[in-house]
């Protein structure tokens, strides 16, 4: 879902605002499927083993959620007539995103807070828990930067200044503790720092966080907040290229032991 909405907004930039519209309207359907799917997951798995899957990565929900406020904003008026109905909708999903954020973000921190955490419970999809809370911030900027021409969404205004404020502190507080998480596990446990696929799940928060805090500056009217988008923007860059390198390395070395293993098999 937010990988559509993401491509979504893009091809709006270009020019297609009716196709922007149907990829929201498919990332719409979309959710809807998924989100009530992943609660009956947790219905049905609902046992001790099964709490378990309750971890950064459902956060991922969040994300989806919230991605569908920006683009809305972006398509509510190419919908003509209708436009007032997105703009209420969107600001719906906004108020649920935030409600699933604190459903999963409390059985996270149950999680990692009151039992027994291992080195392979922390993963970069952990800063997934961020990435949600910048996403919101993301979207809620974008709703106070969006005039939808409704009184009664004008009178939500102060409600959402202040939430997106709260939100974006509390993305800013995760930071921190999510890199203590990672010294633990790879300093003090010695665990190898090698690449993972996982690691594409630190990339995105990054650069949300980055997006979030300059929307925010804008909202707000408050610059000093540009000054830590711009030096998380070269954080995110970093660490994509990072990333991007490790996948790189394994690629070759999965290439080399394939051909390596290849040649002994011809050999027997």
């Amino acid at each position: 879902m937010a990988g559509t909405d993401v491509f979504g907004i893009s091809i709006n930039l270009r020019g297609f605002a009716t196709v922007a519209l149907l990829m929201w309207l498919f990332a719409l359907a979309a959710w809807f499927i998924l989100i009530y799917f992943s609660f009956s997951v947790l219905v049905f798995l609902n046992t001790a083993h099964g709490a378990n899957v309750v971890h950064g990565g459902w956060l991922i929900a969040i994300v989806g959620t919230e991605s569908l406020v920006i683009l809305g904003t972006i398509v509510a008026p190419a919908t003509g007539a209708l436009s007032s109905t997105v703009f209420v909708l969107i600001h719906m999903l906004w108020g649920i995103g935030l409600g699933l954020y604190g459903i999963f973000v409390t059985l996270f921190s149950y999680r990692i807070f009151f039992f027994d955490v291992q080195p392979d419970d922390i993963t970069p999809l952990l800063w997934v828990v961020m990435g949600a809370a910048a996403i919101t911030v993301n979207a809620g900027s974008t709703l106070i930067l969006t005039d939808s021409g409704m009184s009664f969404l004008h009178s939500m205004r102060p409600f959402i200044d202040g939430v997106t404020l709260i939100m974006w502190a509390w993305a800013t507080w995760w930071i921190p503790l999510l890199l203590l998480f990672g010294i633990w596990k790879h300093g003090i446990c010695r665990v190898p720092l090698t690449y993972t696929p996982m690691f594409w799940s630190l990339v995105f928060p990054l650069g949300m966080y980055a997006l979030a805090s300059l929307r925010l500056s804008l909202a707000a009217e408050f610059p000093p907040l540009r000054l830590i988008s711009e030096a998380m923007v070269w954080i995110a860059l970093a660490t994509w290229a990072a990333t991007g390198l490790g996948l790189v390395s394994a690629s070759w070395r999965s290439l080399r032991l394939f051909a390596r293993s290849d040649s002994l098999a011809q050999s027997n």
